[in-house]
Protein backbone atom coordinates (compact mmCIF):
# COMPACT_ATOMS: atom_id res chain seq x y z
CA UNK A 1 0.00 0.00 0.00
CA UNK A 2 0.80 3.78 -0.88
CA UNK A 3 -0.39 6.71 0.63
CA UNK A 4 -1.05 9.96 -1.34
CA UNK A 5 1.79 11.85 0.23
CA UNK A 6 4.39 8.94 -0.71
CA UNK A 7 3.82 8.80 -4.38
CA UNK A 8 5.90 11.09 -6.44
CA UNK A 9 4.78 12.95 -9.17
CA UNK A 10 6.73 13.81 -12.78
CA UNK A 11 6.31 16.33 -15.06
CA UNK A 12 6.89 15.63 -18.80
CA UNK A 13 7.04 18.34 -21.40
CA UNK A 14 5.04 18.11 -24.63
CA UNK A 15 4.66 14.78 -23.91
CA UNK A 16 4.39 12.33 -27.37
CA UNK A 17 4.24 15.58 -29.10
CA UNK A 18 1.40 17.39 -27.09
CA UNK A 19 0.66 20.57 -26.31
CA UNK A 20 1.88 21.78 -22.40
CA UNK A 21 2.65 19.47 -19.90
CA UNK A 22 1.77 16.25 -18.83
CA UNK A 23 1.75 14.99 -14.73
CA UNK A 24 2.06 11.67 -14.11
CA UNK A 25 1.55 9.56 -10.46
CA UNK A 26 2.73 5.94 -10.37
CA UNK A 27 0.19 4.29 -8.63
CA UNK A 28 1.99 1.48 -8.20
CA UNK A 29 6.07 0.58 -8.23
CA UNK A 30 7.62 -1.06 -10.99
CA UNK A 31 7.99 -4.06 -8.96
CA UNK A 32 4.32 -4.03 -7.85
CA UNK A 33 3.17 -4.22 -11.18
CA UNK A 34 5.15 -6.88 -12.48
CA UNK A 35 6.37 -7.85 -15.88
CA UNK A 36 2.68 -7.61 -17.63
CA UNK A 37 2.30 -4.01 -16.50
CA UNK A 38 3.77 -1.39 -17.53
CA UNK A 39 2.06 1.68 -16.42
CA UNK A 40 -0.79 2.24 -13.99
CA UNK A 41 -1.03 6.10 -13.02
CA UNK A 42 -3.05 8.70 -12.18
CA UNK A 43 -2.71 11.45 -15.33
CA UNK A 44 -3.45 14.60 -14.83
CA UNK A 45 -3.74 16.99 -18.24
CA UNK A 46 -4.06 20.86 -17.34
CA UNK A 47 -6.19 23.23 -19.31
CA UNK A 48 -4.98 23.66 -22.68
CA UNK A 49 -2.17 20.58 -22.31
CA UNK A 50 -2.51 17.29 -23.86
CA UNK A 51 -1.03 14.17 -24.79
CA UNK A 52 -0.30 13.77 -28.75
CA UNK A 53 -1.18 10.84 -30.79
CA UNK A 54 0.93 7.68 -30.11
CA UNK A 55 1.11 4.49 -31.50
CA UNK A 56 1.14 1.48 -29.32
CA UNK A 57 3.32 -1.52 -29.95
CA UNK A 58 3.02 -5.02 -28.03
CA UNK A 59 0.57 -3.37 -25.46
CA UNK A 60 -2.45 -2.05 -24.90
CA UNK A 61 -3.73 1.50 -23.14
CA UNK A 62 -6.66 1.87 -21.26
CA UNK A 63 -7.99 5.02 -19.96
CA UNK A 64 -10.53 5.41 -17.26
CA UNK A 65 -11.67 9.39 -16.92
CA UNK A 66 -11.79 9.96 -13.69
CA UNK A 67 -12.80 14.08 -14.01
CA UNK A 68 -12.97 16.70 -16.56
CA UNK A 69 -13.60 16.82 -20.13
CA UNK A 70 -11.27 16.41 -23.49
CA UNK A 71 -11.17 14.92 -27.03
CA UNK A 72 -9.71 12.07 -27.34
CA UNK A 73 -8.23 10.60 -30.63
CA UNK A 74 -8.39 6.81 -31.39
CA UNK A 75 -6.52 6.38 -34.61
CA UNK A 76 -8.08 8.35 -37.36
CA UNK A 77 -11.15 9.42 -35.22
CA UNK A 78 -12.16 11.78 -32.48
CA UNK A 79 -14.74 11.41 -29.27
CA UNK A 80 -15.47 14.05 -26.65
CA UNK A 81 -14.60 12.30 -23.33
CA UNK A 82 -16.08 13.15 -19.33
CA UNK A 83 -16.16 11.91 -15.98
CA UNK A 84 -17.07 8.15 -15.97
CA UNK A 85 -15.96 7.45 -19.72
CA UNK A 86 -13.02 4.26 -20.28
CA UNK A 87 -11.28 4.21 -23.43
CA UNK A 88 -9.14 1.64 -25.09
CA UNK A 89 -5.97 1.21 -27.62
CA UNK A 90 -5.52 -2.14 -28.77
CA UNK A 91 -1.83 -3.79 -29.98
CA UNK A 92 -0.71 -1.80 -33.22
CA UNK A 93 -3.41 1.44 -32.61
CA UNK A 94 -2.72 4.66 -32.07
CA UNK A 95 -4.71 7.53 -29.53
CA UNK A 96 -3.98 11.03 -28.00
CA UNK A 97 -6.35 12.69 -25.31
CA UNK A 98 -6.58 16.94 -25.52
CA UNK A 99 -8.23 18.25 -22.32
CA UNK A 100 -10.99 21.05 -23.47
CA UNK A 101 -12.35 22.11 -20.66
CA UNK A 102 -11.54 24.40 -18.07
CA UNK A 103 -10.51 22.36 -15.51
CA UNK A 104 -8.12 19.62 -15.09
CA UNK A 105 -8.37 16.54 -16.82
CA UNK A 106 -7.65 13.43 -14.52
CA UNK A 107 -7.27 10.29 -15.59
CA UNK A 108 -5.88 6.24 -14.69
CA UNK A 109 -3.93 5.33 -17.02
CA UNK A 110 -3.33 1.28 -17.60
CA UNK A 111 -0.82 -0.13 -20.32
CA UNK A 112 -0.80 -4.21 -20.41
CA UNK A 113 2.10 -5.59 -22.80
CA UNK A 114 0.53 -7.92 -25.22
CA UNK A 115 0.24 -11.84 -24.32
CA UNK A 116 2.15 -13.81 -27.35
CA UNK A 117 0.44 -17.06 -28.21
Amino acid sequence: MTSKGERTVSKREKMAGGEGYTLIEQLLSDKQRGPGCRMFSEVTLEPGCSLGCHEHHGESETYYILSGEGLYQDNDRQYPVKTGDVTYCADGGAHGLQNTGDSDLKFIALILKTQSV
